[in-house]
């Protein structure tokens, strides 16, 4: 069963709600039950925001490494890939963000 802290939002779970919640310290009494259905969209949700997540890390590693190419300045084509690449990778990192903010606008985390 899934429990969520009415204070801070941290998702708890366990055949009860904790004593106090792992995040904000706040009682047992302030955690509320979700729903099957709420439940069901946290568990769908778990795995793709995981890979957004890590689509997020990968894509800070192609800025730092295009960064290092662009500081080379070995040529200017070279140079304007590696500039290409960090802004591509600023898509993929925004876009994967924005989708991690919709998950939770819409309870899914």
């Amino acid at each position: 069963m899934l429990w969520k802290c009415s204070v801070c939002g941290l998702v708890f779970e366990g055949d009860s709600a904790p004593q106090n919640c792992p995040k904000c310290g706040a009682p047992k009494e302030k955690f509320n039950a979700l729903t099957e259905e709420e439940a069901k969209k946290i568990y769908m949700s778990d795995r793709t925001n995981d890979i957004h997540m890590k689509l997020t890390d990968l894509a800070m590693k192609i800025i730092k490494l295009a960064e290092e190419g662009i500081e080379i300045n070995l040529d200017p084509p070279c140079v304007a890939l590696f500039k290409q690449a960090k802004d591509e990778a600023w898509i993929i990192k925004q876009r994967s963000k924005a989708e991690i903010a919709g998950h939770v606008s819409r309870g899914k985390w």
